[in-house]
């Protein structure tokens, strides 16, 4: 039987990179999944791959009504709640204040913190009643952009650390109901979306750094974190954890 056997999930941004090995996991684990993203060419790709044991649901993570949505989703297919993972995210490309043009500053910070910021709140809010009565959890995609400067741009570092705040704030206010941690990832091969008030928008990857550069001698993938989730959503390994941000980056942060 799997860490997550009877146990249903909601997953922002579950449609691709980070998300979808984490939708996966949770399902090779007994879960079964609403996969919440905006990507409908995505979604629709990680529906097929899932089949019965996942829903799709094509929304915004920056419009409540959007969140309230795949909640129902989940409750509706598969009777309930009790496990909500914010993931979706975006990226600024490390721009720095002095490279952001004023006239687009502040757009920039609006998209990139609605996402990665305030959609996790939204979400929290639409999960909460289901969670509190399943005793559940939240867990959020945190960075190691949560601990230190210089992984990203000023808009992602504030950003996440924000979200750092929030999870230990929320674990006090919904304690002892609903527990509430996050996983901090170092660098992952994903196709993270740039912003648009930037010019950023989608865009090719960039090639990965040599796997020599890396501490423990790899290229960190999605599939490379997405036990850590497991083990947070779990009562085997998590029932203990609250208000904590798992930092897995694989020593990057020491090298640094």
């Amino acid at each position: 039987m799997g860490l997550l056997e009877g146990r249903v999930a909601v997953i922002t941004g579950g449609a691709a990179g980070l998300g979808r090995a984490i939708v996966r996991r949770f399902i090779a684990e007994g879960a079964q999944v609403a996969i919440f993203d905006r990507n409908a060419d995505a979604l629709a790709a990680a529906s097929a791959e899932f089949g019965a044991n996942a829903v799709a649901v094509h929304g915004d993570v920056t419009r409540f009504d959007d969140n309230e949505r795949a909640v129902a989703a989940a409750v509706e297919r598969f009777g309930f709640v009790d496990v909500f993972v914010g993931n979706a995210g975006l990226y600024d490309d490390k721009a720095t204040l002095a490279d952001i043009p004023a006239q687009r500053l502040g757009a920039a910070f609006d998209e990139l913190f609605a996402v990665n910021v305030k959609g996790y709140l939204l979400g929290a809010k639409a999960a909460l009643a289901q969670l509190r009565e399943r005793r559940g959890s939240l867990i959020f995609t945190a960075s190691i952009s949560s601990f230190y400067p210089g992984f990203g741009g000023v808009l992602y570092i504030t950003a996440k650390h924000a979200v750092a705040g929030l999870t230990k704030q929320l674990a006090l206010e919904l304690a002892p109901d609903v527990r509430v941690n996050a996983v901090a990832p170092g660098y992952i091969e994903t196709g993270l979306r740039g912003l648009d008030a930037l010019g950023q928008g989608a865009r090719e990857r960039p090639a990965p750094p040599p796997a020599g550069t890396f501490p423990l001698g790899f290229v960190p993938q999605p599939e490379d974190y997405a036990g850590l989730y497991v083990s947070l959503a779990s009562d085997a390994h998590g029932r203990m954890v609250t208000g904590q941000i798992v930092l897995a980056d694989g020593a990057a942060s020491i090298v640094r």
